[in-house]
């Protein structure tokens, strides 16, 4: 693949610019409709599913479907409504309800520490290694640029393990790069707050979270209160395992590229814009399953305008593809099962020693 040089990639990022300015002048109540309904649909299926879990007794098939309700509200909750609201794609609103700074959503994971990560460094650093913690969780190998240890054997059994308890691992997450309890205790913290309150957001939320699906719940409901208990688990599973599937499938496919830390010294806005492309997988879908991924599905356009409201991207979308293919740079996009065999099978290849694998530090 050849490398556009720098005037190249000046006039592919006025390119881009100039789609996110028409973009954002379309922007307006069609877009505040949609996620106001939204909202009011996946309050709808929360309520009935928790008021048909109760009545699961009176047949199996309607717990199940109870379940799936719940799921599918969680789904909503976390992809299409608090990751984009907290990305700021709805600020423009002006709605305390649709405020990225402050809305707070239904997983154990903190908002405040979600945005602080993922928002600021995740999407700054997206694919640098040793600046994207993203890459990888810091669990997984997943490129050369990473030593192999004797663990990453049996990253596909840990990847399994992350995808069904994925909430969790997110609210783990800074907690975990800060060492709070395990590991050798970071000398330096970038943290805006000190590490006593970013331990006490952490068991404060994951206690709420804990409370309200697994003990208020279920003893509200209490001659049912174990398949109200199961039904919660079940759902949080669903929704974890579809959440860590589309998050994968957007960032871990063939052909996706890592950076150093050097080669982003300088960057320009059309070198940052080359790199997010190349470190971004789309996947292939109909409307519908744009909206449960979040438009998560169109993983390249939420790298190249994370505060632009998620559902245009699908009007975006084949313009992007378009002026990648007048630069010659690639765009990844494939169906869901092609890109979720390549996330397995890169998960699969980096378990094992590869010759160019970076050696271990000590």
């Amino acid at each position: 693949m050849t490398i556009p040089n720098r005037e190249k990639l000046e006039s592919f990022a006025k390119e881009l610019d100039a789609l996110r300015t028409e973009t954002m002048a379309k922007v307006g109540d069609k877009d505040a409709r949609y996620i106001r309904r939204l909202i009011g649909l996946q309050h709808c299926l929360e309520i009935s599913s928790r008021i048909l879990m109760v009545l699961g007794f009176i047949s199996p098939a309607l717990w199940v479907l109870a379940v799936l309700m719940l799921a599918t509200a969680k789904i909503l909750d976390n992809m299409e409504i608090g990751h984009n609201i907290m990305h700021g794609q709805y600020e423009w609103m002006n709605d305390p309800l649709i405020n990225g700074r402050n809305f707070e959503w239904d997983i154990a994971g903190d908002a405040d520490s979600w945005r602080r990560y993922h928002n600021h460094e995740h999407h700054t650093y997206t694919n640098v290694i040793g600046k994207d913690r993203d890459f990888g969780y810091g669990l997984l190998r997943l490129s050369d640029d990473i030593p192999w240890r004797p663990k990453n054997t049996w990253q596909i059994i840990t990847y399994l393990n992350l995808s069904a308890l994925f909430e969790w691992g997110i609210a783990y997450h800074e907690v975990a790069a800060e060492r709070l309890f395990i590991g050798k205790k970071r000398k330096n913290s970038s943290l805006p707050i000190s590490r006593r309150e970013l331990k006490r957001a952490f068991f404060s939320k994951i206690g709420k979270q804990g409370f309200k699906d697994y003990i208020f719940y279920p003893l509200i409901c209490w001659p049912v209160a174990l398949q109200v208990l199961t039904g919660n688990a079940i759902a949080n599973v669903l929704r974890n395992l579809w959440t860590s599937t589309i998050i994968f499938c957007g960032h871990f496919t063939d052909g996706i590229h890592t950076f150093r830390e050097n080669e982003i010294k300088g960057e320009s806005r059309g070198q940052w814009y080359y790199r997010q492309i190349l470190g971004s997988s789309n996947i292939k879908g109909g409307k519908l399953f744009h909206i449960m991924t979040g438009h998560l599905s169109h993983q390249v356009e939420h790298h190249l305008f994370p505060d632009v409201p998620a559902p245009r991207y699908r009007e975006m979308a084949p313009r992007v593809q378009e002026i990648c293919l007048e630069y010659g740079i690639p765009y990844n996009t494939g169906r869901f099962g092609k890109q979720y065999f390549d996330v397995l099978k890169r998960i699969t290849k980096y378990s094992f020693p590869t010759a160019t694998a970076a050696q271990p530090t000590s």
